[in-house]
């Protein structure tokens, strides 16, 4: 039977009867501002800002405010189902955890708490690189959930294949690759703070533990923990692969390859023509390209592309259980949810993230059968009305 994640809102007015309220805002828009208040300004800068001057932050959430859901009646949705398949698993809502590094800056537990969190929910996790603890340790801490292994491409084909077999024996099923991230961007918010977790030795877990990268020190990572930074921070940054790589990529990865950072239709095409199973139309929430296209803008026109060839996901400015059905009904099979739970990990830790996460899925599962809808597949362009 499909969740009915919407009874997460009679479970909070049923509690008001004895006096408790949410931990913390149930608005997932108001979210940034209460974060700030419990985050330090390195850590909330790092999590909050964009590149430049933020116009692509900002473009991503005006773009779906141009879109406007048109709801209809009497269309017998009290029964409601999130469910959907992506990649050939069949998921509870059409809703993944995107790949966020270095989350023990907002909370000492950090990818621990949100893998334990999203598993009890039965929600995917995308884990990044750059995660504070090891491939193995969230493995433990996610048990038997869903869960996808992002990957920051090294450039040593031998450190590749060590990460990738160790997510492959740790249970990940599905290999991210993210394109748009091989040098970063001018953010001035960190720079402000010159404030870069990596070189300070956090969101180094991965490569720290990894026998093909300790192999190439002259000293472990626990000796001379500068020198192994150094030699990281070298190895996943500053070189641009070519499309022509990613055949390495599905020799030594024998499950579903997803390209993330995509926003035109021809790279879309290219990564169909190679062989890819999934692309997320992402421009990375806004921290790559300043004044770039807004992800949601991109979207439509890479679904008419691809779409009858590969699963197309979205990411970036993704907020409310509204811009979940947005981004389906303009082509997406399924989003990937940033910012909002770190937030609520930085509240909460683990209870935090699980708190966000039930927000969202119950606003995304009452908005669709408030709008008329009683499954995704009664979504599509004929759900919304662009704003004039």
């Amino acid at each position: 039977m499909a969740a009915q994640f919407g009874t997460y809102q009679s479970e909070i007015y049923l509690q008001g009867l004895a006096g408790a309220v949410p931990p913390f805002t149930t608005d997932p828009t108001a979210l940034e501002s209460s974060a700030r208040e419990v985050l330090e300004t390195g850590p909330f800068g790092y999590v909050a800002g964009g590149a430049g001057s933020g116009a692509t932050v900002r473009a991503n959430r005006e773009a779906f405010d141009r879109w406007r859901i048109v709801p209809r009646m009497l269309a017998d949705a009290t029964e409601r189902d999130l469910r959907t398949t992506v990649l050939g698993t069949e998921l509870v809502a059409p809703v993944l955890l995107a790949p966020i590094g270095v989350q023990s800056i907002v909370h000492q537990d950090g990818e621990l708490a949100t893998a334990a969190a999203a598993a009890e929910l039965g929600v995917p996790i995308v884990l990044s690189t750059a995660s504070s603890y090891s491939i193995e340790e969230v493995a433990e801490a996610s048990g038997d959930g869903q869960r996808w292994y992002q990957l920051y491409w090294p450039n040593d084909d031998d450190v590749t294949v060590s990460i990738l077999e160790r997510a492959k024996r740790s249970g990940f099923t599905a290999l991210v690759v993210t394109l748009d991230t091989w040098t970063l961007a001018w953010r001035p918010q960190d720079l402000d703070q010159a404030y870069l977790p990596f070189i300070r030795g956090i969101g180094t877990a991965i490569p720290f533990s990894d026998p093909a990268f300790r192999a190439l020190l002259a000293q472990s990572p626990e000796e001379d923990r500068n020198s192994a930074v150094l030699r990281w921070v070298q190895m996943f940054t500053g070189v641009d692969k070519s499309w022509d790589q990613l055949a390495f990529l599905r020799e030594h990865w024998d499950g579903p390859i997803v390209l993330k950072g995509v926003l035109h239709p021809d790279d879309a095409r290219l990564a169909a023509d190679a062989g890819m199973n999934g692309i997320v139309v992402s421009n990375h929430g806004g921290r790559q390209v300043d004044g770039a296209v807004a992800a949601l803008d991109a979207l439509p026109a890479i679904a008419e592309a691809v779409g009858d060839r590969v699963d197309v996901l979205f990411d970036s400015g993704v907020r409310t259980g509204a811009d979940v059905i947005k981004a389906i009904s303009l082509g997406a099979k399924a989003v990937l949810l940033g910012r909002p739970w770190v937030y609520g990990l930085a509240h909460g830790g683990r209870e935090g993230v699980r708190h966000v996460l039930r927000g969202v899925l119950a606003d995304l599962d009452l908005t669709l059968g408030l709008s008329g809808n009683r499954s995704l597949a009664d979504l599509g362009r004929h759900t919304l009305m662009e704003k004039p």
